[in-house]
């Protein structure tokens, strides 16, 4: 059994629960008990921060005053998970590319192991 911390009471809640048993704070959204449910702290509001408040895609109508929305998308963690991706994807569009200007050098590689797998074989 997974377990989160509330965002109110800080109490230890299964991840799976709807609401805190201990402060009866909303954890995931109303009728959609696997959508998690973010709520601001403070006086800020989410879409301060929200990716889909920049880049003009939100349709939730308490823009730009939301304290709790399911479709909120930390801007930073977004920035930084696109970095990881192209990193990831450009280590994969190097070792393609490496491959395929030495496609003879790896058919000669594996010519030679192969004859060397035969050569001990026979003997």
């Amino acid at each position: 059994m997974a377990t989160v911390s509330c965002p109110r009471c800080h109490q230890s809640v299964d991840s799976q629960a709807i609401t805190c048993p201990h402060c009866r704070t909303t954890l995931k959204a109303f009728g959609h008990p696997g959508i998690p449910l973010h709520r601001a702290t403070g006086d800020e509001y989410l879409c301060d921060r929200c990716t889909y408040h920049i880049d003009d895609t939100c349709n939730f109508p308490q823009r730009p005053y939301a304290k709790d929305c399911t479709l909120y998308q930390n801007i930073e963690e977004h920035k930084l998970q696109q970095q990881q991706q192209l990193h990831n994807n450009s280590y994969e569009i190097t070792v393609k590319s490496w491959i395929k200007r030495n496609q003879g050098l790896l058919l000669f590689l594996g010519l030679l192991v192969i004859c060397l797998i035969i050569a001990l074989a026979t003997t």
